[in-house]
């Protein structure tokens, strides 16, 4: 797969990677947070390519023993999010502080006709599980089941 995204800051950005069944998401940024917040964003894009206002926002909260397992939390309570209220995401913000993640979360419900859903996402995996830094850039990834 070769789709991606490149937010305004020109370092934060995400992509898709192949996997047999299912479909990898991987945020880049600055730091951690933001390279999640661009996960998520390439999440929303598994579903959708067709804009998604952020009219409402939502807040989640996630704990983990380490960032990595942090990650899949933060991914689930996203795809928790959009299969309880039916909505898609478009504008994400999260804090990290230790084990702790806050994250805000902007949308709106989905429109059929107007978003097309092409699959909707079941839960992040520890597949390919990995979040680190490389040379001053954060990368968060794992195989998301659709």
């Amino acid at each position: 797969m070769s789709e991606a995204g490149t937010a305004a800051s020109g370092q934060a950005r995400w992509e898709h990677f192949p996997h047999a069944a299912d479909v990898g998401v991987r945020g880049f940024g600055p730091t951690a947070a933001e390279a999640f917040e661009q996960a998520a964003l390439a999440l929303t894009a598994v579903v959708t390519h067709a804009a998604v206002q952020p009219a409402n926002a939502v807040e989640v909260s996630c704990e983990a023993p380490d960032i990595e397992l942090l990650f899949v939390e933060w991914l689930n309570a996203v795809i928790y999010e959009m299969a309880v209220r039916k909505m898609l995401f478009s504008r994400f913000v999260v804090t990290i502080s230790g084990n702790n993640l806050r994250g805000s979360l902007w949308g709106e419900p989905v429109d059929v006709a107007r978003h097309q859903p092409a699959c909707e996402p079941k839960g992040a995996t520890y597949t390919a599980l990995k979040v680190a830094a490389d040379n001053g850039v954060w990368s968060a990834a794992c195989i998301v089941d659709v």
